[in-house]
């Protein structure tokens, strides 16, 4: 091949090239589209989250598994229960958790919750749920053969993903949800654990009107 065809090839080549870099920037810079619109009813209504099975928290090769949650919550009255462009957010109390046993044997969890947690919802297929953990918000320590202390949400408020079903039984599932997590302890404790993997799944019952379902809709 000539030097002027070989020229005239690579050429082509580093256009090519070129054409496609330019495609994928311009594939990457298109906005992702705007939220769709919530509401979630029936508005001002309280409501009741109960555990459905086992929530399990795990950081490293340890597994804390509990068998009793129990959470509570307000749906915002009119008109806070609707966004045109976004999620409803509804202020919960700290989830409890007892009857919590730990993967490791001879070892004790006990899990203590505090400050102001939410929980918001993004009408959508699926419908998406936040649950926003304060910072600090949960600590989980365990005592006995391994003396660990597991905080969530070390460095500030943490957002855990989750869906939102509704139904005759509503349900929100949290499903391996990452939480950021710092773990201090002796032997025994996965101090090198930097997040740790939530599962659960959580019945909703309306407490104000107990023959109607919290419902989350566009």
């Amino acid at each position: 091949m000539s030097r002027k065809r070989t020229a005239l090839a690579l050429g082509m080549a580093a256009a090519g090239v070129l054409s496609v870099a330019s495609a994928t920037a311009t594939a990457t810079a298109v906005p992702r589209p705007a939220a769709g619109s919530t509401t979630v009813t029936p508005a001002g209504h309280s409501f009741k989250a109960t555990l459905s099975g086992k929530a399990t928290l795990k950081a490293g090769a340890v597994t804390v598994t509990c068998t009793v949650s129990v959470a509570t919550g307000t749906v915002p009255d009119a008109p806070g229960n609707q966004n045109a462009a976004g999620p409803v957010s509804s202020p919960i109390t700290p989830p409890t958790y007892s009857s919590c046993t730990a993967s490791l044997p001879g070892v004790t969890p006990t899990v203590t919750t505090s400050g102001s947690w939410s929980v918001s919802m993004q009408h959508g297929s699926p419908v998406t749920a936040t649950m926003t953990v304060p910072a600090g918000g949960l600590v989980l320590q365990t005592s006995g053969l391994a003396n660990c202390t597991v905080t969530a949400a070390p460095s500030g408020p943490a957002n855990v993903s989750g869906t939102w079903a509704n139904g005759a039984a509503p349900s929100l599932t949290f499903t391996g949800a990452t939480v950021p997590v710092t773990v201090t302890g002796g032997f025994g404790c996965p101090t090198s654990a930097t997040t740790s993997a939530f599962n659960a799944v959580y019945k909703i019952t309306d407490t104000t009107d107990p023959t109607q379902q919290i419902t989350v809709g566009p």
